[in-house]
């Protein structure tokens, strides 16, 4: 018998958001690959998802090194001849002073994973995505990519960051980009903010890595009838 249960791929996915959305995805029945840049770190997450019944496993998965990426991709196929569900975690938050002042190779390297990384992940997935019913494509964003948000009278100095920041705004674009294409197809790409919370890029947030999580595993597993090309936090649109 086939087994119809999805399949999904969760970049970065061996802690903080990544990690638990790929919990949440297997109390859903979804098998999950976690795409690590370290091999202990991503052997070690499966196998902690392994320990609660999850069907898990990891493969080398560095966004940035496009060798990587295609021998990641080339093992889901072997293994599964499909993707239902893309989420693109991985990402980078670096230390920055004022935009006049951020190295310019501080800037290539945030996108070279924010962005070129996104993308070279969702290129290589896309043909096993069709494969799909109903293939998902969820791209983590951020409150500050949102152009309406970080222009607004209270946001504040140091939060305005040029790298990070313009790397969320580009993710959000990527997306649109994407779903324009695809919108012909049953594949939906959405933009997510999962919201300030506590992980490595973020220490101090009170809110926990779940609950950001929730958020992202709710557009990885939209409906037929659920919107794509979008920008959404848990309360829903995000204004662009």
């Amino acid at each position: 018998m086939t087994d119809t249960r999805k399949v999904a791929l969760v970049t970065g996915g061996n802690k903080g958001i990544g990690f638990e959305a790929a919990r949440q995805l297997a109390q859903l029945d979804h098998r999950v690959v976690i795409g690590a840049r370290d091999q202990h770190r991503g052997q070690a997450a499966a196998e902690q998802l392994q320990s609660e019944g999850a069907e898990a496993s990891y493969v080398v998965l560095d966004v940035s090194a496009h060798d990587t990426v295609t021998a990641a991709i080339a093992v889901i196929e072997q293994q599964y001849g499909r993707l239902d569900v893309l989420i693109n975690n991985a990402g980078t938050a670096p230390t920055e002073g004022a935009p006049s002042e951020v190295a310019l190779d501080t800037l290539r390297d945030t996108y070279e994973t924010n962005v070129f990384g996104l993308v070279a992940v969702t290129q290589a997935a896309l043909p096993l995505l069709r494969r799909a019913v109903a293939g998902r494509i969820v791209n983590l964003s951020s409150g500050a990519g949102s152009l309406t948000v970080v222009s607004g009278p209270d946001w504040r100095p140091e939060w305005n960051g040029l790298a990070y920041n313009t790397s969320k705004s580009a993710v959000n674009a990527v997306t649109v980009a994407f779903a324009t294409e695809l919108r012909a197809t049953p594949i939906k790409v959405n933009a997510v903010n999962p919201g300030y919370t506590r992980t490595d890029m973020s220490p101090g947030a009170d809110r926990p890595a779940s609950a950001g999580a929730a958020v992202v595993v709710r557009y990885a597993t939209l409906p037929a009838d659920g919107p794509t090309g979008g920008f959404f936090d848990e309360n829903g649109p995000v204004a662009w």
